[in-house]
């Protein structure tokens, strides 16, 4: 069983930084794509940033140039670095895990940042 355990999350103020941990355990090919996604209040899941096991990556626009998105394939933990951090990037932020036909996702942790 796959399970994605997220860990970061808090209350920032704005300009602020915080990263995020997702530590993903289970059974979990060397090949897979890793990422972030956030759901704000009221509004739909959205991308935030993607990592494949190689090591490309692709962001949303709205976080390009603040957010870096890492992993560590020996410790099966994707990471996503958060800078200048705005009061529209207040979501829940949740790990997303997927190789083949299979998808995981992290129960969340929360991000607020205040103005």
């Amino acid at each position: 069983q796959v399970q994605l355990v997220e860990s970061g999350g808090s209350l920032v103020q704005a300009g602020g930084s915080l990263r995020l941990s997702c530590a993903a355990s289970g059974s979990i090919p060397s090949r897979n794509v890793m990422g972030w996604y956030r759901q704000a209040p009221g509004k739909q899941r959205e991308l935030v940033a993607v990592i494949i096991s190689g090591g490309t990556t692709k962001y949303a626009d709205a976080v390009k140039g603040r957010f870096t998105i890492s992993r560590d394939n020996a410790k099966n933990t994707v990471y996503l670095q958060m800078n200048s951090l705005k009061p529209e990037d207040t979501a829940v932020y949740y790990c997303r895990a997927g190789w083949g036909s299979m998808d995981y996702w992290g129960k969340g942790t929360l991000v607020t940042v205040s103005s």
